[in-house]
């Protein structure tokens, strides 16, 4: 991440958090002994970074303005828990690139964002699929796990 990537992340964590200055400052002094953020080198970016993580922040991810886009990373939403947080982002890019590959496009396409809507479409088709069979099998080891005694 460049600087100005991480001095931005660091004023939007303030932000979200909803820090005043007074506590912004003294996270500041507490972790890096800086007074300001522009004084940082990139790991004491990055301490602080980890600092607001700490506390609650979250890094989102600005949503993307296609609607199909959108739909996938809701359902992928809906499907990590399933996977008890065994999988990440390069595991939503590998099911994508295999369901959209073709005569054309032997290697498939390697993010949602680069989706098309009928590639798209079936990509959203594909993992509604695998929802569903991984919601039977919880349920199913639910309901197993109620019945023993």
């Amino acid at each position: 991440m460049s600087r100005i990537a991480l001095l931005a992340s660091v004023h939007i964590a303030k932000k979200e958090l909803a820090l005043d200055d007074d506590a912004y400052r003294a996270i500041l002094k507490r972790r890096v002994d800086k007074h300001s953020a522009g004084d940082c080198t990139d790991a004491q970016l990055k301490l602080l970074l980890d600092e607001f993580k700490r506390l609650g922040w979250v890094k989102r991810r600005k949503l993307s303005d296609k609607p199909h886009i959108r739909m996938i990373y809701a359902i992928w939403g809906d499907i990590k828990p399933l996977l008890d947080g065994k999988t990440n982002e390069k595991e939503l890019r590998s099911f994508v690139a295999r369901q959209t590959r073709s005569d054309r496009k032997p290697d498939g396409v390697s993010a949602p964002e680069f989706l098309d809507v009928p590639e798209a479409k079936k990509v959203i088709e594909g993992l509604k699929g695998w929802r569903g069979r991984l919601q039977i099998a919880a349920a199913r080891a639910e309901s197993a796990k109620d019945a023993a005694p």
